[in-house]
């Protein structure tokens, strides 16, 4: 299975990390491609950096490893992304990541699918931190918890696949709409985190009985 990553932040490098440890061959797309290169070479083996049309076009998931505000431009530049499992790891944040700039009745997951109608989008990895993934997914030596939300049955089971093999619990929490609840989530984590000094190896996770 071929990964695209569109992006060069430390998401999108912490991503291509785990996934190609995970034995997935990722290509990194970016609108510089020289960037996308620089950044493979540091990210792992199996990975490759290259623009974002090629990065996207042989790929059987698609990552969006970008700020909320650049998806529409993103997704334009990728062709449109139609028939493709394309991964929402994106927040609707405010500048100063204080709040969420859209919510209750809709979310950056169910707004991607509006941008990619004839793509499969899954809403997952949106509350773990770069750090979190550098360190292979795992905080004290426990994996982290990945939240997944899709409507489509095949693309959230393929996803939670990925998860899986690349060393995190994966946990189905529903439809694309159930994003609108952990994309709140992350924003916790990230006043936990940065507010409240807890540092960034955290990651949300729910306890259950048994």
């Amino acid at each position: 299975m071929t990964i695209a990553i569109i992006g060069t932040g430390n998401m999108a490098k912490g991503l291509a990390g785990v996934f190609s440890k995970a034995g997935y061959s990722v290509a990194l797309g970016s609108r510089d491609a020289a960037k996308a290169e620089e950044t493979a070479r540091s990210a792992g083996v199996n990975v490759t950096g290259t623009d974002i049309p090629s990065a996207v076009g042989s790929a059987d998931i698609v990552v969006l490893a970008i700020p909320f505000d650049a998806a529409g431009e993103t997704i334009a530049a990728a062709g449109g992304l139609d028939g493709k499992i394309v991964i929402d790891i994106t927040n609707p944040l405010t500048a100063d990541y204080a709040g969420l700039t859209i919510g209750h009745s809709t979310s950056a997951g169910e707004e991607i699918q509006k941008l990619a109608p004839r793509a499969r989008v899954v809403k997952a990895f949106n509350t773990i931190f770069a750090s979190v993934l550098q360190s292979g997914g795992n905080i004290g030596g426990k994996p982290a918890t990945v939240f997944i939300a899709g409507d489509d049955k095949d693309a959230t089971e393929a996803v939670e696949t990925l998860v899986a093999k690349s060393g995190f619990v994966p946990l189905q929490v529903g439809g694309l709409g159930v994003a609108r609840y952990i994309e709140p989530v992350a924003g916790l984590n990230i006043v936990l985190g940065y507010m409240r000094g807890l540092g960034t190896d955290i990651a949300p996770a729910w306890q259950t009985a048994a």
